[in-house]
């Protein structure tokens, strides 16, 4: 099907849900599609307020949003999320499985508690919220498109951070295995991999670290959280209509730094 340049990242008619949407590179993610003109649903666990502020900015700007709690590691309330979005829109079109944690712990000293946390929250998640997803999406028959925020944790390795990792890791695979199954449907399934992204206090707390990054990087620079989510736009919409499978790297270059 021939689309019009000028079309290629219009999501006019497309609902998403952007899973830890309430900040951060959620954030940005739910901006981004909303400017595009989809329907956002912005989950939150935690962070009711700035679910809510960004609801009410989206709308401000002449978009359509809403905020939707949920525990996205308990099966029932992955349900009842959908169930939501369904009954407001009639559908899902896409979703991005954003939510997780990343703490940052010696190996030694990663307890029980947690690696299942991690494990729960980064690849837990994102099986249960993509399960729910497809299944809608089949029943609709119309096809859609998946992205799950993994890192370049899943390609290199991270000081402390052997549970994060490995849990992105997990989701890489996960995103092709899902793609290989899902792509007779004509489901759509991605993952996008950011480096370091800026946050609010980054450059404070770690001055030493982005000053690494920077120097490793390519393009001597630390990452946007717009850039991911520019990112997630191009694999959602017609521009990327013929990619599943891939894990698109959002790094500035680090990992063409040398190994050695």
């Amino acid at each position: 099907m021939q689309v019009k340049q000028g079309d290629l990242l219009n999501l006019a008619d497309k609902t998403a849900v952007v899973t830890g949407g309430a900040g951060g590179i959620g954030q940005a993610v739910c901006r981004v599609l909303a400017r595009a003109g989809a329907r956002v649903c912005i989950h939150y666990h935690s962070n009711e307020a700035g679910a809510v502020a960004l609801k009410e900015q989206i709308e401000q700007s002449g978009g359509s949003a809403t905020a939707v709690h949920a525990d996205v590691t308990d099966k029932a309330d992955v349900e009842r999320l959908f169930d939501v979005v369904a009954a407001e829109s009639g559908g899902i079109d896409i979703l991005i499985n954003n939510a997780g944690v990343y703490p940052a712990s010696p190996f030694l000293n990663i307890s029980e508690e947690e690696y299942e946390l991690m494990m729960d929250s980064n690849v837990r998640s994102v099986m249960l919220c993509t399960q729910a997803a497809a299944r809608r999406l089949v029943a609709r028959g119309r096809g859609g498109a998946i992205v799950n925020i993994a890192s370049i944790a899943a390609s290199g390795v991270l000081g402390m951070h052997s549970h994060y990792c490995a849990s992105k890791s997990a989701v890489v695979m996960f995103t092709r295995a899902t793609a290989s199954e899902l792509g007779e449907h004509d489901i759509r399934v991605n993952a996008v991999s950011p480096g370091l992204i800026w946050r609010e206090g980054l450059e404070e707390a770690w001055p030493e670290g982005v000053a690494r990054y920077k120097q490793a990087a390519a393009l001597k620079s630390i990452g946007q959280p717009e850039d991911v989510a520019n990112a997630c736009l191009f694999l959602v919409s017609a521009a990327g209509r013929w990619i599943t499978g891939i894990d698109l790297i959002v790094d500035g270059g680090a990992l063409t730094n040398k190994l050695f």
